[in-house]
């Protein structure tokens, strides 16, 4: 049986006080519909980090899975740039 491809997410973290668990932020641009102009959304995803690896500012990857806890249902994938 053929699994379905998962959604992939780049973000920054923003809170790691829990135990194995991120918060990051999202950012994406969306077109205002009469405007025009581009507009800054941003969503804060929940991420397993099993080994409490990331610090804040970081930019991760993380992947869709299987729902892990009420809120979390995203897995870290790869750190992609450290915090300065």
């Amino acid at each position: 049986m053929e699994r379905n491809l998962r959604k992939v997410r780049e973000g920054i973290v923003t809170s790691n006080k829990m135990e194995k668990s991120i918060v990051i932020s999202v950012e994406r641009r969306l077109k205002h519909p009469k405007y025009g102009k581009f507009l800054k959304r941003t969503t804060k995803l929940m991420a397993q980090d099993d080994k409490n690896e990331c610090n804040i500012g970081d930019r991760v990857r993380v992947m869709e899975t299987r729902p892990l806890s009420k809120n979390k249902c995203w897995r870290l994938v790869e750190i992609i740039e450290r915090a300065k």
